[in-house]
Parts: C-alpha cells; structure tokens; sequence
C-alpha cells in the first residue's frame, strides 16, 4: 500500500498539488512512478489504450505494402485509394449508410481527424465560432477546440436523455453560434449509447440550425448488448448519418480494430457536406469544404498519413466486409472484463454512476464508471492510487457527477484475484 506521504511526494515531483491537477498521462506517469518505488505492480485502468494483440491481417498488409516500396513515396493527402474503397464498403456493411469513397479521408488516428474537422469549420464560418460537446467526453477535444480559437458549450447527458437532451441542445443552437457538434457513440466515458430517436432528433436539428455534427466512432460496434459483426445485416452501428447530410464520422483503427500504436484513422464525410461551398474558403484556393479539409488542412498538418498503416486499416476492412474478419468477437474480450469488475465493485459498496441507459442496463465494455459513497472524485482517485489502482476521475471529463473512469484494457485474468483483494482491503479500511 502506498502511504499518503509517498502520494503527495510523487505528486510534487510532477509539479502537482494533488490528482485533480493531473490529466490522463500525468495519473499514468504518476502510478508508473509509484509502481517503481514501492515494487508492487499496478492495475493500470486509467488509460484508454487497446490491450489486445492486433489482427495478422493488418501485419502482412504493412509489410507487403513496405516490401513494395511504399515507403520511399509521399501518400496522398486524404488517403490511398485502397483505403477509401475499403471504408466505404466498411460503412455501408457495418452502418448501412452510402459515402462516396472518394470522401473518405485517411487520417493519423481519430485525434488528427476531430482537429481537421473543427479547422475547416473554424475557417468555413467564421460567424459560427462554438462547438457543442454533449458530455462527458474525450477531454482532449475540448483542448483541441481552444487551441484552434473555438468556444465550447457542453452539457451533461446523465439527467438528459430523449427529448430533454433534444431541448437542451436547442437551447443552444437557437443562438446562432453552434458551427459543430461533437460526440461519441458509444459514450467515453459513461458507455451510455445514443438510441436511434435520439440520433434522429440531432440529425433534425442539425439540419434546422446548419451545424455540422461529428460523430466520434472510436468504440465501433463495441455495445455488445447487440450483434453488429454482421455485414450487410441489421442491426446496424447507429448513427447519426441516416438523418442528416449534415455529418462527418470518425471511424479509428485504435479501439475496434487494436491498432492505436499506428495511429490510423478515417473520416467519412456526407456527400453533400464534402462538396458544399463556402466563400470564405476561397482564401485558400478552394470553396469546397472537403478540398479544403484534405488539400490545405490535412496538408499543412502532416502531408498525409503514413502508407503502411492505410494498407493495414484496409485490409482490415475488407475482410471485415467480406466475412473473412469478425473484429467484433475479438473486442467482446472488454465486456468480459468490464462484467467481472463491476461484479467486484458493487459486492465491495462502490456504485455505478452512469448506471443505465435510457432505463435499461448499460452493455459491459470498454469503459464504466464508479463511485465510493462519501468521496470526491478526486479523493477517490488518490485514495485507490493508494491500493494500487489507477483510474481517472470524471471532473476531468465534463461530468457533472462524482466518479471515477474505470477502462478495461489493461486489466488480465492473472491481476483478478489482486483486483479483488485490493477493492476488499479498499472498502474494509473505508467503511
């Protein structure tokens, strides 16, 4: 156990007060710098990294694509044209939704892709200048907005779903100001999933006050409550795209597809938005809103994406699509960690925060929150720091509530019977 000397020591040596100071990175330097001086090894479920081996399909794709050469040649600045092809296959197997793959745009994961998308409609309409985040949320867009010059608005959806999150949203779009909405589907961190009422009335008022909504698709097929793996058959991944034209999905190859160290990512772009002009953009050489996007944003940013993860990516893809691949049962493995854990928790006084969705019980997966009763966030944060538990609390995240991220992706059946004890040592010294 680390005493709560060694705690505020390790924290001062980051030039930290205390947890509620540190971001993602800084718990996971901080429990690592722990883990080395006390000699007792973590639970690492702070960060949302991928803890699955990849698929070998990925592998031979990058290495028949380095032994080919591809390495001495600039890639395009939106992408290989394998890779458009197999996305929009993608989408329209696993999402039923039609992309011209011609507006499928390659990107260095989905964090490259969400900043290309707030530049272009920073400089698109420049009037509109705020995003709306429907929280909690991946933080770091929140960053990503203020380094570009946007404003954000942002509500919790815990005590705001059906037609409450609709008038809530309004209520801000009725401004005038809103050029962008931003969320992900499944939710990082709550694991809540918007239903297909909820998609369509955002995709009406989207469509009513022209904003532009990014859809974050990092846990793609990941609510495992249902069978997405099959393509061509419903139920379809839900989405926003099947009522508005008014949309850009982020599609990432980190989560769904274990590939984060690759960073490899795709943006499919309705057909309508990519080729819809606007006149501030003619600045830059260009009107429509997709050239500008892939031939100045993604330009400037990186000169394109690297060739051998887009041949990875597609492959994946294509035999996703073909029914040689099911990535879905491979991801499954979260929601069986994820069930275990919670089972733990609740046995030991902890309670879900988010704890259900729209009525029903939430899908194990990739993500879940906690709380203990009496505490903080903060203060339980630092408190399982202390067990030897690394989590992130949800203040960081545009909660409202009280609570803790726990992630599942790190987490291995050897480090159960530890996980048990530790919460079992947590909970008895904190009755």
């Amino acid at each position: 156990m680390v005493s709560k000397e060694q705690l505020n020591a390790a924290l001062a040596r980051q030039g930290l007060k205390s947890v509620g100071q540190a971001n993602i990175r800084d718990i996971q330097t901080l429990s690592k710098a722990l883990e080395k001086e006390t000699g007792e090894p973590f639970i690492h479920l702070e960060m949302g990294v991928p803890g699955l081996k990849p698929s070998d399909i990925a592998f031979e794709a990058e290495m028949e694509a380095l032994r080919g050469g591809c390495a001495a040649v600039y890639p395009p600045n939106s992408g290989i044209d394998r890779l458009h092809q197999a996305a929009s296959k993608f989408v329209k197997a696993f999402i039923d939704i039609d992309v011209n793959p011609a507006h499928i745009c390659a990107t260095t994961g989905s964090m490259q892709g969400t900043f290309a998308v707030m530049m272009t409609m920073r400089h698109a309409n420049p009037d509109k200048d705020t995003v709306l985040f429907i929280d909690p949320g991946f933080n770091v867009q929140k960053t990503q907005a203020q380094i570009i010059g946007l404003k954000g608005e942002h509500f919790d959806v815990h005590h705001c779903r059906g037609q409450q999150l609709l008038d809530r949203m309004e209520s801000v779009l009725q401004k005038g100001k809103t050029c962008l909405i931003v969320y992900s589907n499944p939710n990082n961190p709550a694991w809540i999933c918007l239903s297909d009422e909820e998609l369509r009335g955002i995709g009406t008022l989207a469509t009513r006050y022209d904003a532009v909504v990014l859809e974050d698709l990092a846990y793609f097929a990941m609510d495992f409550r249902k069978d997405l793996s099959k393509p061509y058959e419903a139920p379809f991944q839900p989405s926003v795209a099947k009522y508005t034209d008014n949309y850009v999905m982020a599609i990432s190859g980190s989560k769904a597809f274990s590939y984060a160290g690759q960073r490899i990512g795709t943006l499919a772009i309705s057909d309508r938005l990519y080729s819809r002009e606007y006149e501030p953009l003619g600045a830059f050489g260009v009107k429509a809103w997709g050239d500008f996007l892939g031939g100045r944003v993604l330009y400037t940013m990186s000169s394109g994406t690297a060739h051998a993860p887009q041949h990875a990516l597609a492959a994946m893809m294509e035999a996703a699509v073909e029914g040689r691949f099911d990535f879905v049962a491979e991801i499954r493995e979260y929601g069986r960690r994820a069930k275990f854990m919670k089972e733990v928790l609740l046995r030991n006084g902890f309670y879900l925060v988010y704890d259900n969705d729209l009525g029903a019980p939430l899908a194990d997966g990739f993500y879940f929150t906690t709380q203990y009763p009496g505490m903080t966030d903060i203060e339980l944060t630092g408190e399982l720091m202390r067990y030897g538990i690394a989590v992130f609390p949800l203040e960081s995240m545009g909660s409202d509530e009280q609570g803790v991220r726990i992630c599942t992706s790190f987490i291995t059946d050897a480090q159960f019977p530890l996980f048990e004890q530790r919460i079992s040592a947590f909970a008895a010294d904190h009755r």
